[in-house]
């Protein structure tokens, strides 16, 4: 199905473009959203009248999400879930988990708008795009913690996730190992 597209959409064009889409695309994206209309006699008419306002839209969108854009450029957000031992949560965390995140920080950012491929299900620190507008992209982190102390901890770059012993019972298991191999040296003479 052609179809002119009213804003600039992914890979496929910009303002005013006609290009070839698939039907369900079209029908199921594309058109109810506002995207895109049926490239017809009377849309293209339409199009070329109201050309300028939609540009002009088009462009208050962009600085408004460039705006934003800019606060939340490197920005880095705690998710506190609970997790194993070995850093794996016992959930995940999923686009609206992240904007709700953002929203309570103050940034006005919907789920449609973090492109989050997989939901996260391990401990540590993300990185996370964020499509706020056609043109405007940035990225930011997701430290998901255990606990306010973890996410301290993971921030400053430390891996939580590594086996800690403490040094006594380190000692221990090394004196154990070294008594064992002494032994196995005096069987074997």
């Amino acid at each position: 199905m052609k179809v002119i597209l009213l804003e600039r959409v992914g890979r496929m064009g910009h303002i005013g473009d006609e290009v070839t889409v698939k039907d369900g695309f079209a029908r199921n994206f594309l058109l109810p959203q506002g995207k895109a209309l049926r490239a017809t006699d009377a849309n293209r008419a339409r199009f070329q009248s109201e050309r300028a306002n939609i540009e002009k839209r088009n462009q208050e969108r962009r600085e408004a999400a460039a705006g934003i854009a800019e606060g939340l450029n490197g920005k880095t957000v705690v998710i506190i879930r609970q997790a194993g031992e070995t850093g794996q949560l016992y959930g995940s965390v999923s686009s609206r988990d992240i904007a709700d995140a953002l929203s309570a920080d103050g940034f006005q950012v919907t789920r449609s708008q973090i492109t989050l491929a997989d939901p996260i299900k391990s401990v540590g620190v993300h990185a996370v795009p964020l499509s706020l507008h056609a043109e405007v992209e940035v990225s930011i982190n997701v430290n998901v913690a255990r606990s306010e102390d973890e996410a301290e901890r993971q921030s400053r770059g430390e891996d939580v996730t590594a086996v800690n012993y403490d040094d006594e019972a380190n000692q221990a298991f090394i004196e154990a190992q070294q008594a064992a191999a002494a032994e196995a040296e005096a069987e074997e003479a």
